[in-house]
């Protein structure tokens, strides 16, 4: 009973930024690693960035020094934030937590609606 909602996508322009925030709400006991992916069309989705709830943040190659993943656990919220967008950045970003609903139960993967990032020329 986890939840991701997602919000800032858009249309930018090349060279522009964009911050996306996923807020995660329901009944769970707590979250490990929150992360973000991605998908053009006819491509495979793909891993962006991830975030542990210690702070140590993995990135694919083609994002790193231009993307920032942060996260407030307070607020149970995870933030991208992009600079230097290029039009290959356009996809569909989806949200992710691994979160164990209870304290005995395994870590599960929950996945966000998705949110359109477009970036023009």
């Amino acid at each position: 009973q986890v939840q991701l909602v997602e919000s800032g996508g858009g249309l930018v322009q090349a060279g522009g930024s964009l911050r996306l925030s996923c807020v995660a709400s329901g009944s769970f006991f707590s979250i490990k690693t929150m992360g973000w992916y991605r998908q053009a069309p006819g491509k495979q989705r793909e891993l962006v960035a991830t975030i542990t709830s210690v702070g140590s943040t993995n990135y694919v190659d083609s994002v790193k020094g231009r993307f920032t993943i942060s996260r407030d656990n307070a607020k149970n919220t995870v933030y991208l934030r992009m600079d230097s967008l290029k039009p290959e950045d356009t996809a569909v970003y989806y949200c992710n937590a691994e979160a164990a609903p209870t304290w005995y139960t395994p870590r599960e993967d929950y996945w966000g609606q998705g949110t359109q990032v477009t970036v023009s020329s």
